[in-house]
């Protein structure tokens, strides 16, 4: 089963069991049509980057435990922590840190988190396959395409770079409850949700895809995943981070330049975010046991990159050891600490 298929099949179950999803952090049992046992229902949304790999382990949980109904909604990273803070869901999907102003929330609402990363990702920027002139674009011309002070002012390609047609440019990328928009304007723009505003966006992936793939003089973001799912429509673009010492150029995200880091800025960790109280309940307990123990595999499968196996240890003792809180917030926040040295301390 491809990615589109989960994605159409998380849809169609997260509307079957929608009412069951509702009030109680997802903990509510749907009556069976057979008049059986009520299945038990774990309530998962947030990010459009995560998930693909969610619904994977959803569905192959849902085989292994016959009964267990898992709910997966695409409202975006911030659309799902306001659910999550609000004790509406029982796991969070994240292409980004929740942020300070998010966690204060969660505490106010009386809701503990743990924050277990479940992948790296990368950002891919497509255009259209007869663009013939982004050979490659570097972050300081992405800042200048993606700007707040572009607005309605940098509105064609030649305005980008001497040599580029004199042909307007045509942005598409994703809603500002994305978490995929929170990393994107920090990583390019040097602060969070500091964007234009004139371009097409959407909290699905696949209307950038269709955006892009339809229009020669389009330019859009989203994750890695998204383009290896859909090559045949796009041309990937690689960035030059315009860093002199790396003496490597443009690169292009791949499993290997993600995960080494060399795909700069525009690599991150993706993450899941189980709510602590409702892992009193043994389903979702066994649920993100499920996704700890079977989802690297699954990683791989839907175009993601994993973890290391150093990395995923960390990950399982922070989950056993029930450790709460962020480890990007306090006075290291925006230090360049690997993964691995974060989630060691």
């Amino acid at each position: 089963m491809d990615c589109m298929e989960r994605r159409l099949g998380a849809c169609v179950l997260s509307l079957a069991l929608a009412a069951a999803a509702c009030g109680g952090g997802g903990g509510n049992a749907s009556q069976a049509a057979d008049g059986s046992k009520p299945a038990q229902v774990i309530a998962i949304d947030g990010s459009s980057t995560v998930f693909p790999i969610t619904e994977a382990v959803a569905e192959e949980f849902q085989k292994a435990n016959r009964g267990m109904r898992v709910t997966v909604g695409i409202s975006g990273t911030g659309g799902g922590f306001q659910k999550f803070c609000r004790d509406e869901i029982d796991v969070a999907d994240a292409s980004r840190p929740i942020s300070p102003t998010e966690s204060e929330a969660c505490a106010k609402g009386g809701v503990q988190f743990i924050e277990l990363p479940v992948a790296y990702d990368g950002l891919a920027i497509v255009v259209h396959p007869k663009n013939t002139w982004a050979a490659s674009i570097t972050v300081a011309e992405l800042k200048k395409m993606w700007e707040p002070a572009a607005q309605g002012k940098v509105t064609r390609w030649s305005q980008i770079r001497t040599g580029w047609p004199d042909r307007e440019i045509h942005l598409f990328g994703p809603g500002v409850d994305s978490g995929t928009f929170d990393y994107f304007t920090e990583a390019i723009n040097g602060k969070q949700d500091a964007s234009r505003g004139d371009y097409t966006s959407s909290e699905d992936d696949n209307v950038i895809v269709q955006g892009v793939s339809g229009d020669e003089n389009a330019l859009g973001y989203f994750g890695f995943a998204y383009y290896e799912e859909n090559k045949d429509k796009l041309n990937l673009v690689p960035v030059d981070d315009g860093d002199d010492t790396n003496g490597k150029g443009p690169i292009l995200p791949s499993v290997e330049t993600v995960g080494n880091g060399t795909y700069r800025p525009l690599s991150r960790p993706i993450f899941i975010y189980p709510k602590v109280k409702a892992l009193d309940r043994p389903e979702v307990t066994s649920f993100v046991e499920f996704y700890l123990s079977q989802g690297n595999a699954l990683v791989q499968e839907v175009g993601y990159i994993p973890l290391k196996a150093s990395e995923y240890e960390h990950v399982r003792t922070r989950f056993a050891s029930h450790k709460t809180g962020s480890m990007f917030h306090g006075t290291d926040s925006h230090s360049q600490l690997t993964l691995e040295q974060r989630l060691s301390q």
